[in-house]
Formats: structure tokens, sequence, C-alpha cells
């Protein structure tokens, strides 16, 4: 019995069940062993068949004059043009039974660079080290296939088949097995709002899985009111739950996922992902532009956190001074942004804040503290910048260890990109593998994006794609930082993660103390959390502290009250 609707399972031993939307495709084949083998094609648009195979055997699917791979291939024999792989699912887990969201420390790691090798199995090899720092969970950035051989990720074709330059889908699972020995969740960066641009055969050939009366930055939107293509996602993300045990997901830019049908789509896949049985807490996140609250409302039970951009724009207006773009309504008053976004988690909750034309965003002070990712950096606050700075090539370094402890002893969830807990400076910048006319149109694009930018990274160069290697720098300075981080997280798990746990018991209490100086009160039924903060005021400042930092102008003390 099949477990996906889409792509190819093994239903018996030496058996395997193919499955394919095409409602316009009037024949469709698989091409297995040298033999165009007819798939059945039924009323509503699928076309099924199961044949004799073994794992590792190779195949494509024939759709009218397209031989293709198959949409939902669970691994490629070469790039995303070339043959599909059958797959075993099989694999010996260590036992596990999960971390609970409140414990959470998040790693955002790109797997191809986190280490020389780049891949599942050398970054494997390194998740004791972010054990024995502190990290509880980490966030892969997206692994599902993609042109080439590096990228970000978010131009993936194949969002069911593990990206080959890292390694196989057998090592991905060990990946994960050996995160959980570790005692490490692992929730994985998915995208589920676009295809990228080369490879995307689902679009030839089952032109109805977009809707091209609704546009998003990538093109015609996918079509969510279709029941095949929610089940192709859906069934994706249960795929990942239950073949490689992992953790949860953060899910890409879902605010360019559009419905026309009740229930919308982000409620489908969360309660199908809470009904699915899973014998260890899943993490579900969102970054999601529109501050809604409505996904992450505890009462509805579908989604834990949300990526809170607010956040760091506040902490990034506030250390660098820029207020460009999407920085300008954060311009006129930072420090009180930042006041706000630790009362209610969001800054923009629909009142207005020049220079925008309309409020963005709804009232979030309700939602639990723990539903907001809080992060100082990331890959799209760094890599989206022209030359991929990261804040501490931007800012005095001693206001970021302040931030930094900030990030770390909140209330928040917190999120740190890799390489930011050894005090990297080496940019993330924009990097592909495209090449011909792609690859000059994506120049011809970021050239555009940033026009007054004379001397340019070229994003599909190699020198640029190694450039962005962290863990290259000073050996002293990356001992300090993590020095710091290892120290702030042993806080956090042995002082505020027990009052996280013990559930919210009133309404926060953040009073502005001078220009760039606060105290912050979060309480808690097992006590209060108290953070004193300056910024360079320069002010009196509270004595003593549970924990507390010294750096020149910059001061943060933590107060644990019983």
């Amino acid at each position: 019995m099949r477990q996906y609707e889409w792509g190819a399972e093994q239903v018996a031993p030496g058996r395997w069940s193919f499955a394919l939307w095409s409602p316009d495709a009037a024949e469709v084949a698989v091409e297995l062993g040298g033999t165009a083998h007819p798939m059945t094609t039924e009323a509503d648009g699928w076309h099924r068949v199961e044949l004799d195979a073994k794992a590792g055997d190779t195949y494509r699917l024939k759709v009218g004059e397209h031989s293709i791979p198959d949409p939902a291939s669970r691994a490629q024999a070469g790039d995303v043009h070339a043959d599909s792989v059958l797959v075993d699912p099989s694999h010996e887990f260590s036992p596990w039974d999960g971390r609970p969201w409140e414990e959470a420390v998040i790693f955002e790691m790109h797997v191809g660079l986190f280490t020389p090798e780049g891949t599942f199995a050398s970054a494997a090899a390194k998740l004791p080290d972010l054990a024995a720092l502190g990290i509880t969970v980490i966030e892969v950035m997206p692994v599902g296939q993609f042109p080439g051989s590096r990228g970000w990720g978010y131009d993936g074709v194949l969002p069911w088949a593990p990206h080959p330059a890292y390694g196989s889908p057998a090592d991905f699972r060990d990946f994960v097995d050996a995160a959980h020995k570790a005692g490490i969740s692992v929730i994985l960066d998915v995208v589920y709002n676009h295809f990228g641009p080369d490879g995307a055969w689902i679009g030839q050939v089952a032109p109805s899985f977009f809707d091209p009366e609704i546009k998003t930055p990538w093109g015609a939107a996918i079509a969510f009111d279709e029941p095949a293509v929610r089940r192709f996602f859906i069934g994706n993300a249960l795929h990942w739950l239950r073949e490689y045990h992992l953790d949860g997901f953060r899910f890409d830019a879902v605010d360019q996922i559009r419905d026309k049908i009740e229930p919308e789509f982000l409620e489908e896949l969360a309660r199908s992902i809470r009904k699915g049985g899973f014998d260890r807490p899943i993490h579900l996140t969102t970054e999601d532009n529109r501050n809604i609250t409505r996904l992450h409302d505890p009462e509805a039970g579908l989604y834990d956190g949300e990526w809170n951009d607010d956040y760091h724009h506040c902490i990034h207006v506030l250390l660098t001074g820029e207020t460009y773009d999407y920085y300008a309504s954060f311009g006129a008053a930072p420090f009180e942004d930042l006041c706000l976004s630790l009362e209610c988690g969001y800054v923009e909750q629909g009142q207005p804040r020049p220079p925008q034309k309309t409020g963005r965003g709804e009232r979030s002070c309700h939602l639990p503290w723990h539903a907001f990712v809080n992060f100082n950096q990331n890959h799209d606050q760094t890599g989206n910048r022209a030359k991929g700075e990261r804040l501490l090539a931007l800012a005095d370094p001693d206001a970021a260890k302040v931030v930094h402890a900030l990030l770390l002893l909140g209330p928040f969830i917190p999120l740190i990109f890799m390489g930011e807990e050894s005090g990297e400076t080496v940019p993330f910048q924009f990097f592909a593998d495209f090449t011909g006319d792609l690859a000059e149109a994506t120049r011809k694009g970021r050239l555009e994006e940033f026009p007054g930018v004379k001397e340019f990274p070229d994003p599909m160069s190699i020198d640029t794609y190694e450039a962005c290697r962290p863990y290259k720098g000073d050996a002293a300075v990356a001992e300090e930082w993590r020095s710091l981080t290892r120290e702030l997280l042993a806080f956090r798990q042995d002082r505020i993660v027990p009052l996280m746990k013990s559930g919210r018991a009133g309404d926060p209490v953040i009073e502005r103390v001078g220009p760039k100086s606060l105290v912050a009160e979060w309480p808690y039924a097992a006590g209060t959390l108290r953070i004193a903060l300056d910024l360079g005021n320069g002010g009196p400042f509270p004595d003593g502290g549970d924990w507390r930092i010294n750096c020149g102008a910059y001061r943060l003390a933590c107060f644990i009250e019983a």
C-alpha cells in the first residue's frame, strides 16, 4: 500500500508503484530497464502502474514528447535532468524522544559551506562540537535538489531528493541520526512557494500545477486549490519526517503561498503533520512577511514559531545606522521599536509606519514569547546584501557581543547563523551554479537589484562561493566568541528554560530608562526573567545580576527572580 500519492514507492519486495498527476497528458509511461511501460490513466488526471524493480534501478517518465525525471524523485543519478533512482527508505535510526520547543537554540547551517568537504558526512562529524556549545536544533538550509553543485537551495526543483553534492539519501539519514545521538533536533528549511528556473519539468507536464492568474516574485503561483498539488507538498513533508526522522521544518516565505479555497493550505499542511502519529515533538516554523498571528496562536495547534524579521531590523539599524530599503520604517525610532519587539514580538502590527503607505501586520502581544524566532543574522539578512557582509563587519564588536547576549538570554527562541557563534566576519554572498543564458540573466538581475554597487561578486564564480566558507579566521577571536556563546547557552538552559517551561504568568513590562537603555521583565509561573540593557547610553545601570557583560560603552545584566 502506498504512503504518498506522488512518485515511486516499494509496495512489496521487488515490486514498485509509480504515480504521476498530469491531467492534460493522454499517455504516460515509465521508462525502466530499456522498456516503456504504459501507465493506467485515471479520470482525475492520475497515471499509475506497478512494476517489478529493485532499489538502485533508474527510470524516467515519458509524458507525451517529454522524457523527464520524476518530479517526486527520491534521488537522482546525476543532475536535475538525469534519470531518477528507486530508493529503499528503510533505515535503522537510534532511539530519540526529541526535545521540547522551549529548549530550542537554533543553528542555521548551509551543508555545503559548513565544512571544507561540504557533505552530510563531514557535517555529522562536527555535531558533537555544536552540542557542547549548547546548540539544541540544527536548521538545515534547503537540500531538495537544485541545478548545479552549489547554491543556497531555494532554487530547488526536485524537493523529494537530497542534493547529491551533499551526499546520498542514506548520508542525510545518517546526519540526522548523528544529530540525535548528540542530543540535537534537526529541522529542514523547505520551499513550497515556487520551483527554481532550471529543471522544473512539472510545469511542462502538468500546467495545472500553477495558477497563471496569481503572480509571485518567481512567476505564476503554485495552484494550491488543486488537491493533487496539496498532496504533493503534504506528502513531501510527511516523507521527510517518516523516512529521514526529521524533527520539523522552517517553511520559506509562506506569504507567497496563495489560496482560493478553505481550509487554507498552511492549515491543512500543519494539521496533516500533527495527525501523523509521530513519537517525538515536531516543530513547525514559518517565514511570513505579513506579520499575522492566526497560524501561531496556541489555540490553533498549528505552528510553533515565526521568523521575526522585525527584531533583526531593530538590532541592525541600532548597530549600523543603515535605514535604506526595508530598514526605512525602522529608522525613525529603532530603540523604541526594540522595546516594542521585546514586549510583543512584532514591531509592525498594522499601525502607520512611514514611509510605508499601508500598515503591515496585526497585534501580537498575546502570543507566547517562544512563538517568535529571533536572530541578529541569518542567511537572508546577510546574503541579500550586495556583498553579503555579516553584522560584525558592519558594527562595533563590543555592541555585537552585547546584542548576542540579548538574543541568547531573551524569552524568545534564538537563532544563530553558521559562524555567528564564533564571531565570524567572512561574508555570506549570493551564489549559484547556473550556466548559459540563465547564468547571464542572474548576473544581470543582481546588478539591477544593486545599481549603485561598482564592484560586485560574480554569483556564478567558485571564488565567490569559497569566500563564504567560515571558520578560517583568527583562532583566538573565534575561541573568545565560542566561550561567550557557550557560557550564555549554559545559563539559558540552566536558568531561563525552566522559566519558559513553567508558562507565561502575565504581561511583560519594558521600561525605557534612557535614550538607548531599558529594563525588561517577563513574568513566568516559576519566576521572572529581567534584563537590563545599555547600548551606549552611559547612564545609571543596575549592579549585580545572575549574568552580566560589560563591553566598553555597552552593558547587559540578567536577573532571575523566583
